[in-house]
Formats: structure tokens, sequence, C-alpha cells
């Protein structure tokens, strides 16, 4: 059987769509197995801020296009780049275990945020980055960054950063762990709902593809993200609005926490709840609306004036 997958053009994509082509290999001899190139408006445009930059799939539109299209049968995501709505025709067939969820700190000079002087200057293309970091430490100042892995690491120092705050999961992906210092941990930077995880997307009828790629399926990270991201969805599925999700499984328990905070850090709200592994969905919607009754709903319309000037 032929599969043409059609990752991004950036390493990064190319490294975690070869993986799954590997894990494929592995559990279904015989594959055989086209790399389709696909470059999207996000890996174009790597100036602006992604929460300026339009429509939600900055990441992953061209891509779903393209499978729609039937140009590629098979797209590997990083499941918080991708939208809370699927277009008509597409399914998630596998959310393969999860890479570490969590942040990474790099800095040349300072072990940790908490050690950083007043003033000093913190990288990040993440509005969730933002918030919690001046929610924390409003001493601090927070700058944009864009662009892919070896760019950012190279912008920040340039520019005057005397830290970088990027996914741990996709440099662990590189096996490049030595690029950063330390892991922030989730009580004090809540990861991005998803983050860590890859979404493996193919047409509906693809009955027999379904198949094979649905083997890839973890099930415990797959009931984490379907809760963090109706945590998303109920708090208005913007993938760059500045919320932060993680949720953990054991058992037939299901534990999920839950931030929304403002562009300034001032307002934040940090909440958990917990219920039955199965229904991820409402325990995510469950939440959301415990954030909105406990002040979200005023923190989102501060959001939408503010990302809409």
């Amino acid at each position: 059987m032929k599969i043409r997958l059609g990752p991004r053009a950036s390493l990064l994509a190319r490294t975690q769509s070869g993986r799954v082509a590997d894990r494929l290999r592995e559990s279904v001899s015989g594959l055989d197995i086209e790399e389709v190139l696909i470059e999207t408006g996000g890996d174009q445009d790597q100036e602006t801020a992604l929460h300026e930059a339009g429509a939600p799939g900055v990441f992953t539109a061209e891509v779903e296009k393209a499978l729609l299209d039937g140009k590629v049968d098979l797209a590997v995501h990083s499941l918080k780049d991708l939208p809370i709505r699927q277009p008509d025709g597409l399914v998630l067939a596998a959310i393969p275990e999860r890479e570490d969820p969590r942040d990474a700190w790099i800095s040349l000079d300072h072990a940790a945020l908490v050690d950083m002087p007043e003033g000093a200057i913190v990288a990040t293309g993440s509005l969730r980055r933002r918030s919690q970091i001046l929610n924390r430490y409003p001493h601090l100042r927070v700058e944009g960054i864009r662009g892919n892995i070896d760019t950012r690491m190279s912008k920040y120092r340039e520019r005057g950063a005397a830290g970088l705050i990027l996914a741990a999961s996709g440099i662990n992906r590189l096996s490049r762990q030595s690029d950063y210092r330390a892991l922030i941990s989730v009580t004090e930077m809540t990861p991005a709902p998803g983050q860590g995880a890859l979404a493996l997307e193919i047409r509906k009828e693809d009955n027999d593809l379904f198949d094979i790629v649905s083997k890839l399926d973890h099930a415990d990270t797959r009931d984490c993200v379907t809760a963090e991201r109706s945590l998303l969805s109920g708090l208005g599925g913007g993938c760059h609005l500045p919320v932060g999700a993680i949720a953990g499984v054991s058992g037939d328990h299901l534990s999920l926490c839950g931030v929304l905070g403002s562009l300034d850090g001032v307002d934040l709200i940090r909440l958990s709840a917990e219920g039955c592994r199965k229904d991820p969905l409402k325990i995510g919607a469950d939440l959301a609306a415990l954030i909105r009754k406990t002040g979200g709903d005023g923190i989102l319309e501060k959001l939408d004036e503010g990302l809409t000037q």
C-alpha cells in the first residue's frame, strides 16, 4: 500500500512525520510511504505575531486542503496548532503517545525565570506564556518572537532578550535537549492545550488507511488532549488565546487544570476539575464554564477588545 505523507517543510515537521512513517512501517510490513512537502502560511511569514496572522490554522490549513484535494493521504500535525473544528471530510485517525508537554527554559546567563533581574526580557511568541510570566513575574518584560527553533535560538539574544521559552517536545524530537537549561513545571507555566501531542489526520472515507494509522493511537493521550481541547473550545476555541490546559489520567480517573489570563498578566484564573475519563469532553466543558463564571468572561471580553485593536 502506498501512503503519501504531507508534512510541512520545516525540519521539525519533517522529523515528526518521519518518526510516524517509521512506526507505521514497523506496524505494517510492505508500506510504501512517500513524502510530499507542503509550505504553509505560517512557514512563509515568520515575523507577524501568530495572534495577528489571521484565520485559525496558520500552520495547518494548506495541509488539510492538500488532504481534501487528494494530493496527500496522511498529515501529521502538532496538535496544539490544529483548530478545534476540523474541515468536513477529515478525521483524526490517531493521536500517538505524547512527548513531554512542558515548556523549556533557554538562557545563557540565568538558570530559571525566578533568577531573572528586574526589566530583563523574555522572548516568546505565545500570549499564553506572556500572561503567565507577567502574572508571576511582573518585574520582567516579554517580547514576541517568531520562526523555527534555530531562528528563535539566534534571534532572542540579538534582540537583547535574556531568555527564551519554547515547547520542550519539539526540541526533544530533534534530540537537542542540551539546548535548554531547565524544564518549567506545569504549575509555573501551564502548557497549551494538546502541547507535546501529534495528530494524524486522514480523509474519512479512507477506511483501509484508518485501520493502519489507528494502530498508533494512544488512549491515555487522546483522553487527556480531548479534555484540554474541550476546555479551549468552551473558552472560545482560539489556538492563540492565552489559555493553558493540562490533563492527567489514572485508571478511570481524569484530572484537568485550566488557566486563562489577561495579556498584561494582572488577571489570571487557574482552576481544576476531575471526573470519569469516559467523558473528557464534559470535564473540559464544565471547567471552561466554571472559569468563565469565576471572572473568565470579563477576561475574554478584554482580550477580544485588545486583540482586535
